[in-house]
């Protein structure tokens, strides 16, 4: 029992030695290093002084000004006194001021030719005297003219000197092969796109071609913006090429001859007139009917006339053509009749009528 009552010796305390403080560390560190003289200045951004060396004292800084906001009215008032552009006029146009402008120039409207189609199934009417003539009328105006021989006859043609057999390219290639129509176009009194014999064969070839009855109508487009009128010579029938100068056009003057059987097919020209307005073109329009080759010494032809103003009143023009001899003889000239001789009575019939087709608005 002694023993176990025995009480073990307590172990001696342990000295620990107390750190240096760090405070007293950090002091020590900054002795060690040397001082290193500081520049009296300003602090520059330009290359440092080397160690060691004072750095020449810059003069003191005057204080800054203070900057007042100014409003943007103020700013402009003061730009315009002083002659100066102001901050608006400096800014690019938008993108919305480039779209109004564009679209103000889509909108304005491109001038074309008038295109006058000279129609009557009739033969022996004066269509391609009155295309001729009419169209050098509307040259000695100052219009710019073209004239479309579409008669296979190409009496249009050698009105102005040139002869069909002899052409190589004509409005048979324009209207089967799609050559542009400025290849054929030849320059006499008036610019005249020419005919030969193949155009009488035109129809045929055409027959398989789709839009076979547009095919003026897509040739004209090349130089529609290059003429003021285009004045149409039609073949003495209503088929294809007719349908095709009727499609292109959008006038129809009917020359008719004062006698009462050349008067009957203006029945039949309604007829196919309609149709091509309501399937090829409908803003086609007979601008008048024109009463050709009148004798005025016989009572029938006077009768003539009466019964056209009676059946289409205003759509009759007030101009006649009367019978002269001048007709005759200026295609063997190959001129027109207002070339051929100029002071004529047969002239001055196609300037008047020159000059009523002016009126209704087709300049």
């Amino acid at each position: 029992m002694g023993f176990l009552s025995r009480k073990k010796p307590k172990p001696a305390p342990v000295e620990i030695e107390e750190e240096q403080p760090i405070v007293d560390e950090l002091q020590q560190m900054e002795e060690a290093v040397p001082e290193v003289p500081r520049a009296t200045g300003p602090v520059s951004d330009g290359p440092s002084s080397p160690a060691g060396e004072d750095l020449p004292s810059s003069p003191p800084v005057a204080d800054a000004p203070v900057i007042e906001r100014v409003e943007p009215s103020e700013v402009a008032e003061e730009d315009e006194d002083e002659g100066r552009m102001k901050a608006v006029d400096l800014i690019a146009p938008t993108r919305l001021d480039f779209l109004a402008e564009k679209e103000a120039a889509e909108e304005e409207p491109v001038k074309t030719a008038e295109v006058i189609a000279f129609a009557n199934q009739k033969g022996g009417v004066a269509k391609t005297t009155t295309t001729l003539n009419l169209a050098v009328a509307f040259a000695e105006s100052g219009y710019r003219v073209l004239c479309i021989d579409l008669d296979p006859q190409g009496n249009l043609t050698m009105s102005q000197g040139i002869d069909p057999d002899k052409v190589e390219k004509s409005l048979y290639d324009v209207l089967v092969n799609d050559m542009p129509i400025s290849e054929i176009i030849v320059k006499r009194e008036i610019d005249i796109a020419v005919a030969s014999i193949d155009l009488a064969g035109a129809e045929i070839a055409m027959s398989t071609k789709i839009g076979r009855e547009r095919s003026l109508e897509k040739a004209l487009k090349e130089v529609a913006g290059d003429y003021d009128f285009v004045c149409i010579d039609t073949p003495p029938s209503l088929g294809l090429l007719t349908i095709n100068a009727l499609t292109a056009a959008n006038k129809v003057i009917v020359p008719v001859q004062c006698e009462y059987l050349s008067m009957r097919g203006l029945v039949q020209l309604q007829n196919t007139l309609r149709m091509i307005q309501e399937n090829l073109n409908p803003d086609v329009k007979i601008e008048g009917i024109l009463p050709t080759m009148l004798d005025s010494r016989t009572v029938h032809a006077k009768e003539a006339v009466e019964i056209l103003e009676e059946n289409f009143g205003d759509l009759v023009f007030q101009s006649r053509i009367k019978k002269a001899i001048k007709f005759a003889e200026a295609p063997v000239k190959g001129s027109s009749v207002l070339k051929y001789d100029s002071g004529s009575s047969a002239a001055n019939y196609y300037r008047e009528l020159a000059k009523e087709v002016l009126s209704h608005g087709s300049a």
